[in-house]
């Protein structure tokens, strides 16, 4: 099975590139409909909360975070493998990834702009914000900067622009293709701007080489730095069941895990809607499966060693707070999320579901549905169940504001990621011409030794 087709002519991957920006599926339309519907609950939500107030929320003590901290991890979380696994498998020269990077960097950038939304909304009063940024003012008061809060924001900030960048370098040779291609409208000026005047010498081709490697070499530190800073939100704390020192491997595992299920999800949608069969093969779908399962395995690894750590450990706060999760009111969440974590990405091991195109929609699907749980199997039942007998709330249940909101956040992304591929090719053209090249000069340099041989 190969990845790509050989003999593609240069021509027709400009030209399905280009159309797949004029015209989608119809079912594009259905998914922009559908997101646009969800995000606009999460709005009337926000807008009914912000002019109530945090009661709405059912917020209390102790349950201060409740799902939008619980979704604020998994967004951080999701926006790590588009990133940096692109930055990863650039360095490590993977062809397969060549189709695919540019949306799975478009994700990360559009997760972590989900993800600020609630830090925004926990806030509640959201001009409270402006007392967090550091600047000189007449008060002579700083932020805390031993604040998690003030860690979050300044790595989100941090994260997002670096990823918006990566992913704008690399599409420049493709934004001088699509200007090329168009003779006026909006499109035109806007390609034209963005193109940054490229002509594709090989001066450019040059600093573009180096510009992309460099931005990819400094991406892979940082990725794990921000979501360690996340992890450390908890493990710093003397919370039961947070004060874990295997928490920031486990949160970047986690957030490699959720981010590879949310490629596969995309990957699938991406290849019906904008017709990419002849890019978005099989043999890729099928490497990036595996991808998945090795992180999965990885992933549940280190869940049973937090669990062992807590169980053997003589914390017996921790040790109480895991069995409320096992046995107490959050047991079907933290069993789902044991399931859906652990044992359905043993379907992936399968060679005859790794190619199976509605099996794997499927499988993406609950992937990410168990890690979002495990988000909110970390927050809750540490809060509903802490040192203080005299707080415990086993049966708080999130609000529908909350509800209303998480799913709001997923409408918000959708429409932000349907629309960038629709204005910006979603696959990079430069590089699957290369790509098709490569296999080319490979392909004649074996049939040139086989003819020397006889």
């Amino acid at each position: 099975m190969k990845d790509i087709r050989e003999d593609i002519a240069w021509a027709k991957i400009n030209r399905d590139v280009l159309v797949s920006l004029e015209n989608p599926r119809k079912l594009y339309w259905v998914i922009v409909f559908g997101a646009l519907s969800l995000f606009s609950v999460g709005l009337g939500c926000e807008i009914y909360q912000y002019q109530v107030g945090m009661g709405v929320a059912n917020l209390n003590n102790p349950n201060v975070w409740g799902l939008y901290i619980a979704t604020f991890i998994f967004w951080i979380g999701m926006s790590h493998s588009g990133t940096l696994l692109s930055a990863i498998l650039h360095l490590m020269h993977a062809d397969w990834r060549k189709p695919i990077y540019r949306f799975a960097e478009a994700m990360t950038t559009f997760s972590l702009m989900t993800a600020g939304l609630f830090v925004m909304v926990h806030i509640g009063r959201l001009w409270q914000f402006y007392y967090a940024l550091p600047y000189p003012n007449d008060r002579g008061t700083w932020p805390n900067f031993q604040s998690p809060l003030l860690w979050d924001a300044m790595a989100i900030f941090t994260y997002l622009s670096s990823s918006v960048l990566f992913l704008y370098v690399g599409m420049i040779p493709d934004l001088a293709i699509c200007r090329d291609n168009l003779h006026k409208g909006w499109r035109k000026k806007l390609y034209t701007l963005l193109a940054l005047g490229w002509e594709g010498t090989d001066r450019q081709w040059r600093n573009f080489r180096v510009t992309y490697l460099t931005i990819a070499c400094f991406l892979i530190p940082l990725a794990v730095s921000v979501h360690s800073i996340v992890a450390s939100d908890f493990a710093m704390s003397q919370q039961p069941g947070w004060h874990v020192t295997s928490f920031p491997p486990y949160f970047v595992a986690g957030a490699l895990y959720s981010g590879c299920a949310a490629i596969i999800t995309l990957f699938i949608i991406l290849r019906y809607v904008f017709r990419f069969e002849d890019y978005m093969t099989k043999s890729i779908l099928k490497k990036t499966v595996r991808l998945t399962f090795a992180i999965a395995m990885v992933w549940t690894y280190l869940n049973a060693v937090e669990f062992a750590a807590v169980w053997y450990g003589h914390d017996m706060d921790a040790k109480a707070v895991l069995i409320q999760k096992a046995t107490g009111p959050f047991a079907p969440f933290w069993w789902g999320m044991v399931f859906c974590g652990s044992v359905v990405p043993l379907m992936l091991a399968f060679k005859r579901f790794q190619t199976n195109i509605p099996v794997l929609f499927a499988v993406s699907l609950l992937l990410n549905l168990g890690m979002w749980l495990e988000r909110w199997m970390i927050v809750a039942p540490t809060f509903s169940h802490g040192y203080y007998p005299w707080v415990w709330d086993n049966d708080q249940w999130p609000s529908l504001i909350q509800w209303g909101m998480v799913m709001g956040s997923f409408g918000w992304f959708t429409l932000l990621f349907m629309v960038f591929c629709k204005v910006f090719p979603s696959v990079s053209m430069y590089e699957v011409k290369e790509m098709v090249y490569h296999r080319s000069l490979h392909l004649k340099k074996n049939e040139t030794a086989g003819q020397g041989a006889h």
